[in-house]
């Protein structure tokens, strides 16, 4: 095997130090994109990514790795004051790196700095990684969403309160 084919194929080790969080722009959303497919079964538009750059901008970040997108996170705040993570999703190669935790804490600390009374989100009740990570971050399990996936698969509805972020932002 050549080292060109292994590198295409194995997860890299990075420090996260290397790697910069920022928001999204368009020039960044090809990128998004096909990170969007290799996550998901089920992916979003590219006409709601589209949204989200214009409408909300100080909360939908991406993790830039030497000068390439490696990760993204779209939030906004509803009006009534609920911060939402529409999505988050790091590109395989480059999981396991703290990746994602970063993202989830720098748009949780805007969200939160943006006046939030609280952060929802959804996770597949299957996706135990994602719900382990939303946990370490203070996130609790609210309710389950019957059928919330077009493949039938259930939902957990989780909130973080910025009392149980414990001023971290």
């Amino acid at each position: 095997m050549s080292l060109s084919s292994r590198d295409s194929s194995f997860p890299r080790k990075i420090p996260l130090s290397f790697v910069t969080i920022r928001p999204a722009a368009l020039f960044d959303l090809s990128e998004i994109m096909r990170i969007e497919r290799q996550s998901f079964r089920e992916q979003y538009p590219r006409g709601l990514f589209l949204m989200f750059l214009e409408t909300n901008p100080e909360t939908f970040l991406v993790a830039e790795y030497n000068g390439k997108v490696v990760g993204y996170v779209m939030g906004y705040l509803r009006p009534d004051g609920e911060g939402h993570i529409m999505s988050i999703a790091v590109d395989p190669l480059y999981r396991g790196n703290g990746i994602g935790k970063a993202l989830m804490e720098a748009v949780i600390d805007r969200l939160i700095k943006r006046g939030a009374r609280y952060i929802g989100l959804e996770v597949r009740v299957s996706n135990e990684r994602a719900i382990k990570l939303y946990e370490k971050l203070g996130f609790k399990k609210m309710k389950i969403i019957k059928g919330y996936y077009s493949d039938g698969e259930d939902a957990y509805y989780m909130v973080l309160t910025p009392d149980e972020w414990g001023g971290r932002s």
